[in-house]
């Protein structure tokens, strides 16, 4: 895996919402889940829509384009779990959020 790439402030991104962020030319959503952040991959598997512009409910994330649901801590679509989105680890330090993308977004960065 790559290394931890500062994305964010803590502040940038309130509890209950969600941001589109750039990871080393992958566009990645990241959410603040009651102080807990977590990072998916940003395009829905459906139609590449922008899920980190998507509705936070509860730990799900609904896709604004066609409203496709998400699990944000298991990348897992609701109700269908064959569909996932690619999840990446997710850092905190000194106020400031890391992500570290996993191999199959690496992928993308590299083309």
């Amino acid at each position: 895996m790559g290394e931890y790439i500062a994305v964010a402030s803590v502040s940038e991104i309130p509890p209950g919402t969600g941001r589109t962020v750039e990871v080393a030319g992958v566009w990645v959503a990241v959410f603040n889940l009651n102080g807990t952040f977590y990072a998916i991959d940003n395009a829905c598997p459906h139609a590449g829509g922008p899920l980190g512009e998507g509705k936070v409910c509860g730990t799900d994330v609904e896709c604004p384009w066609h409203g496709w649901k998400f699990n944000i801590v298991s990348g897992e679509r609701v109700g269908n779990p064959t569909f996932q989105v690619p999840r990446c680890d997710v850092r905190v330090i000194d106020g400031r959020v890391e992500i570290r993308l996993p191999a199959e977004l690496q992928f993308l960065s590299s083309n």
